[in-house]
């Protein structure tokens, strides 16, 4: 038998054993086995690099292999590596718990309060989704049997998740099966958009229309603030999201915020909410909240929804929780990366990364099939497709045979930019230096011109 330390033994072994996530896995292509990895960068085994510009999958934020978080993991397995979280506690809990609640925003003598501890994006939804419709259950409200979310969405992969998110077109198989959900328009917008008054007028209109006549039946409203990740990083403006909130919560609505992708920096704030003025009931935290070291999630709550569940009897207490709920080391990793964003600048980090980004775009935009350039925080895109009655672009279309054939060519040249479809966007971790960023937009204009054949309409 092959030596699974070996490029060939491990893919061999991989290949006999592994189901990989969201692949076709007759027909994809051999997996790329990674040694080790290190600051903006991934090493193969066979000695090549490649520049990590998706942040594996949105999940590192400081780079990779950050000694800081690397030591607060050590010192913490060599204490506690993890205790039953129903009826004990911790310090690496309780800190990170205090220091959330700290981060994220107040107005007046509003803020979220309680943090649930979870294990990935997809389980916090699930339990902001619950204890959205739970609450409702314990005040004796019954007709609360709808949910409210964007068009567009993605909230991860369980049920509820799936339930709020099939308009994102990835859950055919499982339509019979899911929540009853009322969507209402996202209003997308990008660079130099001449149109978004419009566009945000008829969205807030449509989502007049649905809370006058289901308003009093929806137990919850969630979102994506500001950006819509895996839809292809559709971006809105600020303003038009505190109007949503706004019309929800005059509804008396629960507000859902899901910062899975948007959190910790992503969009040049600490959270995106903040931008936009909103305090939710309940937030939604996981991906970069360890840094990328740990799988590990929150739903931090308010006191009002907390307070629904309190009682003298279990029949009002949230029955929910997860084997590794609150696990020591993901909280000292998560403990350790909230402090670098202090210690390094990251947010400044994150700025310079956006600069780099509108210079990129504003060159992409020149080119023939580019169209919509957005940007924000670290985030930049463009989407690629023959030009369209107002000359704007084409929609995004993620079963575009585009992705597949971009992702393998940018492999080639040393970079791991992974498109949405016809969607191209960068997403480096923080500390990517300069040098690296135009290196890294500089060959992903050479891609776009080598294969504008493949998505201009000749």
């Amino acid at each position: 038998m092959n030596d699974a330390r070996n490029t060939s033994g491990t893919v061999e072994l991989d290949q006999r054993h592994v189901w990989h996530p969201f692949v076709q896995e007759q027909t994809a292509p051999a997996p790329l086995p990674v040694a080790r990895a290190s600051g903006a960068s991934l090493f193969l085994e066979d000695g090549r690099e490649i520049l990590d510009l998706a942040a594996s999958w949105w999940v590192n934020v400081h780079g990779h292999s950050h000694p800081a978080i690397a030591e607060a993991l050590a010192e913490q397995a060599r204490t506690l590596e993890h205790v039953i979280f129903a009826g004990f506690t911790h310090a690496p809990a309780a800190r990170l718990a205090e220091a959330l609640v700290h981060a994220l925003p107040r107005i007046d003598d509003r803020g979220l309060d309680r943090v649930f501890y979870t294990d990935n994006g997809s389980t916090a939804v699930e339990a902001a989704l619950k204890m959205a419709f739970q609450s409702w259950r314990n005040q004796g409200e019954r007709r609360r049997t709808l949910f409210l979310a964007f068009e567009g969405a993605y909230h991860g992969d369980t049920f509820g998740a799936m339930s709020v998110g099939r308009s994102s077109g990835f859950y055919g198989p499982f339509e019979d099966v899911l929540l009853k959900v009322r969507f209402t328009p996202f209003a997308e917008t990008w660079l130099d958009d001449e149109n978004v008054d419009a566009r945000e007028a008829a969205a807030l209109a449509e989502l007049d229309a649905i809370l006058e006549r289901d308003g009093r039946r929806i137990a919850g409203f969630i979102a994506e603030p500001l950006v819509q990740g895996a839809s292809g990083m559709r971006m809105c403006r600020p303003q038009f999201l505190r109007a949503v909130c706004d019309r929800v919560a005059a509804q008396g609505i629960p507000v859902i915020l899901d910062e899975v992708m948007t959190g910790f920096g992503r969009t040049g704030t600490l959270f995106a909410m903040e931008q936009a003025g909103v305090v939710p009931d309940l937030v939604c935290l996981s991906k970069g909240l360890t840094g990328g070291f740990l799988p590990m999630a929150v739903t931090v709550a308010s006191k009002a929804i907390y307070e629904t569940f309190l009682g003298q009897d279990f029949s009002t207490a949230f029955a929910h929780g997860h084997s590794y709920t609150a696990n020591p080391l993901g909280c000292a990793a998560a403990l350790a990366s909230l402090a670098l964003f202090e210690s390094e600048q990251t947010l400044e980090r994150i700025a310079a990364i956006r600069a780099a980004n509108l210079r990129w775009l504003a060159e992409a935009a020149t080119l023939p099939g580019v169209h919509r350039p957005r940007a924000l925080g670290s985030i930049a895109a463009v989407n690629l497709g023959p030009e369209v009655g107002d000359g704007i672009g084409g929609e995004v279309d993620y079963y575009s045979s585009l992705g597949p054939k971009l992702k393998a060519r940018f492999l080639e040249l040393g970079l791991l930019v992974r498109p949405l479809g016809n969607v191209i966007y960068v997403m480096p971790p923080a500390c990517i230096a300069p040098e690296e960023l135009a290196r890294a937009h500089a060959v992903i204009l050479d891609v776009l011109r080598e294969t504008a054949p493949l998505y201009v309409k000749s």
